[in-house]
């Protein structure tokens, strides 16, 4: 397949084809049509050959190409299902866009330290699940770590621990290689319902960017469990817009990536 796509790259070659197509030629008919010098129509043309993309026929002293259709009607079929598979990529083309709008919006705002502070949000979902499973999925860290991260991201470090003074930590990085720190403490968790911790987000200097206070609370639900999470902002710092801009479709990804894990829990 990709000697076929190289061969039909070159725009010589591609009018070959096109020529081709419409009736078996000789070398010196499609030289005279595209204008080429016949050696150089006969270089793509064996390059084409190559590809299986035509034949030969030697009549006497000339030589007629005709169009091989199998591997075009092959990069036919390859081509419908890129087609196929990037009409499935459309929500994470809207969810780069929808990013890009927030991250103009919040830099307009961000002239000063503590910019968003007292910023709140909310999130909600009902999980297809138990409400003791899915709060082993918030405070186990092999659980936690299965959903706690966007996509593309690998987390490396990841912790809530439920307990007054517990460890909170995520830690992950990117393809690029690039690191994500945040770091903070549990104050109060009420197994299995109700879950608070701060998590400071840490530049690459380890400077605070801005602290998240999270309020998590489960409860049970005819669907399974309803989540409900709070966040509220403190400690903004003017060169935090590109966190600030990412919590709402940041925790949309993560908490469909629970609600995901969870219902594949459930019918596994």
């Amino acid at each position: 397949m990709e000697r076929i796509a190289s061969a039909l790259g070159d725009a010589a070659r591609w009018r070959i084809v096109e020529l081709l197509a419409e009736r078996p030629r000789s070398v010196g008919e499609l030289a005279e049509l595209t204008g080429f010098r016949q050696p150089q129509t006969t270089k793509h043309l064996q390059t084409l050959a190559r590809a299986g993309l035509v034949t030969v026929f030697p009549l006497s002293q000339r030589r007629v190409y005709a169009i091989e259709t199998g591997p075009l009607t092959a990069l036919e079929g390859r081509l419908r299902e890129l087609v196929e598979l990037a009409g499935g990529q459309e929500g994470e083309r809207d969810v780069i866009a929808r990013y890009l709008a927030a991250i103009e919006a919040e830099s307009a705002l961000a002239d000063q330290d503590r910019w968003a502070d007292g910023r709140t949000f909310s999130f909600e979902r009902v999980l297809a699940a138990p409400q003791d499973a899915v709060w082993r999925h918030w405070v186990e860290p092999d659980l936690l770590a299965s959903w706690w991260a966007p996509p593309s991201m690998t987390i490396t470090d990841c912790a809530l621990e439920p307990r007054a003074g517990g460890r909170a930590v995520l830690d992950y990085r990117d393809a690029e290689g690039r690191r994500y720190r945040s770091e903070g403490t549990v104050h109060a968790a009420d197994e299995p319902e109700r879950l608070a911790f701060d998590l400071a987000v840490l530049d690459a200097d380890g400077a605070v960017s801005f602290t998240g206070h999270y309020d998590l609370a489960l409860a049970p639900d005819p669907g399974g469990t309803r989540l409900r999470l709070g966040l509220r902002i403190t400690d903004t710092a003017v060169e935090a817009v590109p966190y600030i801009a990412g919590i709402e479709t940041g925790w949309g990804q993560v908490l469909d990536n629970l609600a995901n894990t969870m219902e594949m829990g459930t019918s596994s």
